[in-house]
């Protein structure tokens, strides 16, 4: 079944983790995503861990199956005049050209926006950076971490007590390629009306900024920087991390009726009338006293006997769980996420799926993460002969 970005065109000329992740977005709905890549290696995901052997012997990484499924794979030599002078005919073709590379790069190679719209003006051509493509910062060098501390995301993660904290997740590159997509779609959809493509300027910190809407809008109501609170929220209470007997939990009475019902269910049912407790933003302010009061109660019982206890009174919750245990739960399996494919190797690994449903359209993964160049002819015999948008 065709998926609903199927007729459009994409070339990704990115690398490791934000340009991909934006093209698989593509890919997984439908779109003909072309990675292209020099020859003598390509994207330096290819080499990252966990490795997995084939029947063939050869090695595929298994971070990169998880974002270039989908996709096909070409390779340019950038210094080859006629590879050039060919590449360009895919351009004409396309409707999509993302890149994340370090400002400036692209031109030098003859890859920059003005280079690529004079092959085909309705382009639209994406460029993911740290720190945008202009300004002091532009050519300063990025990776997740140093731009999660930049942009003031590690001040408000981790422990109130303890250092700054990266969050697990590179929620910069991965932010970035979200912001990225959506905004080149966007443009695209425009690109398609006009036939005047545009450029986009992504840059991680900005996205991880304009992530962080409740945050900045907090310093800006109050003057004061949002601090570091570990699991707990700074409006509301109780609404953390708990110790239970055997391992720790989170539960959120985010109101004042599932207050009531929390303190049913904790054995403490006059609590809400301790005026340090009766109102949400009273229990925000002390809610330090709060879990002082609640956390011994929590240890006297497993987990799940909590979990089976909040659930009872629809009291969100849940216990903190690691990528094995959320993988394999009921509810993930019965989304559907966790799919097999099968590499160009021989071997079979497990991946995430597209996470999200879409009405009259089954996702499916129709090809495994490309062989370096293992698309060369077929791309440009298809592009080139069908035309633009076919």
């Amino acid at each position: 079944m065709k998926g609903p970005l199927s007729g459009i065109k994409v070339l990704e000329f990115a690398q490791i983790a934000a340009g991909p992740f934006a093209g698989s977005l593509f890919a997984d709905l439908g779109a003909d995503v072309v990675k292209v890549e020099r020859p003598d290696g390509g994207d330096g995901m290819r080499s990252w861990p966990p490795a997995i052997e084939g029947e063939d012997g050869k090695i595929e990484s298994g971070n990169f199956v998880s974002v270039n499924r989908n996709k096909r794979s070409i390779t340019i030599d950038v210094k080859n005049p006629e590879e050039m002078k060919r590449f360009y005919q895919l351009v004409a073709q396309a409707d999509l050209f993302i890149e994340n590379y370090r400002p400036g790069v692209p031109k030098r190679l003859g890859l920059g926006y003005d280079d690529l719209r004079k092959h085909n003006p309705r382009l639209v051509y994406c460029s993911i950076s740290g720190y945008g493509q202009t300004g002091p910062y532009s050519q300063k060098g990025a990776f997740d971490v140093t731009v999660q501390a930049m942009s003031g995301m590690m001040s408000v993660t981790g422990e109130e007590s303890g250092p700054p904290v990266k969050c697990g997740v590179p929620v910069g590159d991965f932010g970035a390629g979200l912001y990225g997509a959506f905004t080149s779609l966007a443009a695209v959809m425009k690109a398609r009306e006009s036939g005047q493509g545009a450029y986009i300027d992504c840059s991680m910190l900005g996205t991880l900024i304009g992530l962080a809407g409740l945050q900045t809008s907090e310093l800006f109501g109050t003057g004061k920087p949002p601090r570091r609170l570990g699991s707990a929220h700074p409006r509301n209470a109780p609404y953390q991390g708990f110790d239970a007997k055997d391992r720790p939990f989170t539960v959120a009475a985010g109101n004042d009726k599932l207050w009531r019902d929390f303190c049913g269910v904790i054995g403490l049912p006059a609590l809400p009338e301790d005026p340090r407790f009766g109102a949400q933003l009273d229990r925000a302010r002390n809610q330090k006293a709060l879990a002082e009061i609640v956390q011994p109660i929590f240890l006297t019982k497993t987990a799940q006997e909590w979990i089976d206890a909040f659930d009872a009174k629809g009291i969100p919750c849940a216990i903190v769980l690691d990528y094995s245990e959320i993988l394999s739960n009921e509810q993930v399996e019965h989304m559907g996420l966790v799919r097999d494919i099968k590499l160009a190797n021989g071997a079979t690994t497990k991946t995430v799926g597209f996470p999200i449903g879409v009405s009259g359209f089954t996702y499916e993964i129709d090809r495994p993460p490309p062989v370096l160049g293992a698309h060369n002819d077929e791309v440009f015999e298809e592009w080139t002969k069908s035309g633009r948008n076919s």
